[in-house]
Formats: C-alpha cells, sequence, structure tokens
C-alpha cells in the first residue's frame, strides 16, 4: 500500500534529528487499512478493536458527577485512592490473592502500562519470549530498546493455543521476561490453566519475569472460568499484570488502565510514570469506581451480544471459501487462515477495494501469519451479516492455486 508523505517522515526518515531507535517501530498495519478505508464510501469495518456498546450508565453518570464536583486536578501519582483500593478490593476477590493498593499503579490505558512494564525492563543483552501473531505493541517496544525477542508460533489448527513446552525450550541464559496475552489479540484464544502454571514454574524457578496483558479478561464466552496469572503464580516477585477499563466496560476512549505488581516494582514504575503522562484522567478514574461497583449488569448484556456475534461469525467463516476459521473462546477476534502461501495482505487489501470491507492482514501480528485475516465482531450482527453478503461472493472467485 502506498504510504503518504507523512507516514515516511515520521516512520522512516533516516534524518540525524531522530532517534534510529524510532525504525524499529512499524508502520501498524490496522492504521493503513483503517487510513485507506477512510477515503472510500460505503465500506463496512470488521477491523476496529474496541467495543461498539454505549459506556453503562453508571459510568457516564460517575464520570459528569466528577467533572460538577470540580475533580479536574492531579490525582496522587499511583492513582486516586478510591480506585487503588477499589481495584485492589475487587482483584483480592475475584482470585483469592491479597493485594493493596501499594500493588497497583493507574495509568493512561493499558497501552501506558505495557509501555512503561516493556521498556523499563527492556535492555540491550536481555532476551524477550512473544507469542506469534500478538498484539503489535509487544516485539517494536522491546527492540526500541536494545531487547533481542523470541517469537513462539502458534497454529490455526490448535486454535493459537501456546505450547508452554515451545515457551520453554525458548528459554536461554540471557532471557529476561516472557510475555504473555490471553485472551488473545489478535486470535481470542484463551489460554488454559496448565499452560500459565507451566510458564509460570519455570520462569520462577529460572528468575524470570512474566508480563501478561490481560485486557479482554472478562470476554470469556461459553461459562469458562478465566485463569488470570494473578490465579497461577506463587508470588508477584517476578510478575506484573497489565489490565484496563477499556473492553470491559466500553471505555476505551476514557484510558484508565493499571499495572499490578510486587510493592517494589509498583514503587520503581510509579517514578518511570511521572515521567510520561504523570497521572490519569481524573474524572475518568472517579468513573472506574462506579464501573467496579455497579457494572456487572453490563458485563452480563455485554457477553451475551458478543457471544451471538462470535457464534454467528464462525458460522459465516467455514461457509466462506478459502477460509479456515475455529471458535475463539474470549475477546472480540477471529483469526481465520487462508490456503498456505496465500499473502494475506494482498487479499485484505483486494477485499476493501473491490468489496468496501474492512480487515486486518495477518502480518500486522506477527511473522507466522501472513496467510491470515483479523475479524472484529465489536460491530453489530447486522453489519458482520452484510460484510459476508459481500466476502462470501468475492471469495467464490478468487483461484488461490
Amino acid at each position: 500500500m502506498p504510504l503518504g508523505n507523512s507516514d515516511i517522515d515520521l516512520y522512516e526518515s533516516e534524518d540525524p534529528i531522530w532517534n534510529p531507535a524510532l525504525l524499529t517501530i512499524p508502520i501498524p498495519g490496522i492504521r493503513k487499512m483503517v487510513n485507506l478505508a477512510a477515503n472510500m464510501e460505503d465500506v463496512i469495518h470488521l477491523s476496529i478493536g474496541q467495543p461498539d456498546l454505549p459506556a453503562p450508565d453508571v459510568v457516564v453518570e460517575a464520570s459528569v458527577e466528577a467533572l460538577r464536583a470540580g475533580q479536574t486536578g492531579y490525582t496522587m501519582d499511583a492513582g486516586l485512592p478510591e480506585l487503588l483500593e477499589s481495584l485492589a478490593e475487587y482483584y483480592s476477590e475475584r482470585y483469592q490473592r491479597p493485594l493493596t493498593p501499594d500493588n497497583i499503579m493507574v495509568t493512561t490505558g493499558a497501552t501506558e502500562a505495557l509501555y512503561l512494564a516493556l521498556t523499563a525492563v527492556a535492555a540491550p543483552g536481555r532476551h524477550f519470549i512473544v507469542p506469534d501473531p500478538a498484539f503489535m505493541l509487544y516485539a517494536p517496544l522491546i527492540r526500541m530498546n536494545g531487547g533481542e525477542v523470541t517469537e513462539i508460533s502458534t497454529r490455526a489448527e490448535n486454535h493459537h493455543q501456546l505450547d508452554p513446552q515451545e515457551v520453554i525450550d525458548a528459554i536461554e541464559p540471557h532471557t529476561y521476561a516472557i510475555i504473555l496475552n490471553s485472551p488473545s489479540n489478535p486470535t481470542g484464544t484463551l489460554y488454559p490453566r496448565e499452560t500459565l502454571e507451566a510458564i509460570l514454574e519455570e520462569a520462577a524457578y529460572r528468575g524470570i519475569h512474566v508480563i501478561s496483558d490481560e485486557v479482554y479478561d472478562h470476554l470469556i464466552y461459553d461459562g469458562r472460568e478465566y485463569p488470570s496469572v494473578l490465579s497461577c503464580c506463587s508470588d508477584l516477585d517476578h510478575v506484573m499484570v497489565v489490565s484496563s477499563f477499556s473492553k470491559t466496560y466500553s471505555m476505551a476512549g476514557m484510558r484508565i488502565g493499571w499495572l499490578i505488581g510486587s510493592q517494589a516494582a509498583i514503587k520503581k514504575l510509579r517514578r518511570y510514570h511521572m515521567f510520561t503522562t504523570t497521572v490519569a484522567n481524573t474524572p475518568f478514574q472517579w468513573a472506574g469506581v462506579a464501573a467496579l461497583r455497579s457494572g456487572g449488569p453490563f458485563i452480563e448484556q455485554m457477553l451475551s451480544e458478543y457471544t451471538r456475534r462470535r457464534d454467528r461469525l464462525v458460522e459465516l467463516v467455514e461457509q466462506t471459501p478459502h477460509l479456515t476459521g475455529y471458535k475463539p473462546e474470549g475477546a472480540f477476534y477471529l483469526f481465520p487462515s487462508l490456503p498456505e502461501g496465500v499473502n494475506g495482505t494482498n487479499v485484505a487489501l483486494r477485499l476493501l477495494k473491490e468489496t468496501g470491507v474492512c480487515t486486518i492482514p495477518g502480518e500486522t501480528f506477527g511473522n507466522s501469519c501472513s496467510n491470515a485475516l483479523r475479524l472484529s465482531y465489536s460491530t453489530s450482527l447486522e453489519r458482520i451479516e452484510q460484510a459476508f453478503e459481500r466476502i462470501i461472493p468475492w471469495m467464490e472467485k478468487q483461484d488461490f492455486d
């Protein structure tokens, strides 16, 4: 896809004013596709990774009340004390693990939490293990700070489950951390407890950190239990867990996330946080308190709606020539495969230009999945149906042999 001058200037310029580390940051495939779609009419997006449901009334009302009450100044650098207390109580009860506010730091979305965690520990000579495919933030942030990355490929025929033995076999003497994301973006894969326990046990034995991205921890289907790293690890000395309100309560634009770790790690990261965003948005931290206290019914409604969409999307993918899918257990993504050797980026571009359906090519998320497409069902069932009314006839005409 041709890039605009601003893209080239930002990402690829070798002007000496820029830190050369910026060259390790790829131009996001999501941005490419959405930017191209913005210049087209009648586009159906299966590309967007944010909830389409409105935030619960209790969240909106708490935000407005905080603004009217003059809650527009800075909070403590670790976060609003009421939110830290609520998060500590919530996680302590959910996972039967005693936590205090000193184990938690509130950030400007999960993205800042991941940025802080990864850039604070990545350094030249340190080795990291990352699943492939994976959310596009992890590996570039590690490499930007001089770290080395080994990617553990997962396979569609195994529903993109991570093989814990492959992770353990990839550990080297200079391995510093393992990055996990369950449920996964882009695959929707939920790692079972035994996978997490095997990785955590080996990591603890070898003094290796585990950084777990758990932003989709409430989007779990079919009554399954969610095995958080917090419920599987023996202690927090080498563990950091990241989450947010974005996906759980449709609060993506409110930018409230957090990081959970040992008190020593949080103390260190609070100082780093002060030199990034300083504090998270104050009125929306109050909205987070309201979400934790009264947002349960919204989660139930959301799960019911996403389950309907997931089940129908799985059926539609099964009816589509050249696509091989599976049934995701979490998040709101499906990552079906095209035939081996087919370039998913070319297919995604042609799909967009010829049918007006926007998907995200697999290579956005790693090196092992160039023949895949990410489909998001965080859009209405009606739009999903309309999208496949275009996709299926188009796929029937293709010859990928």
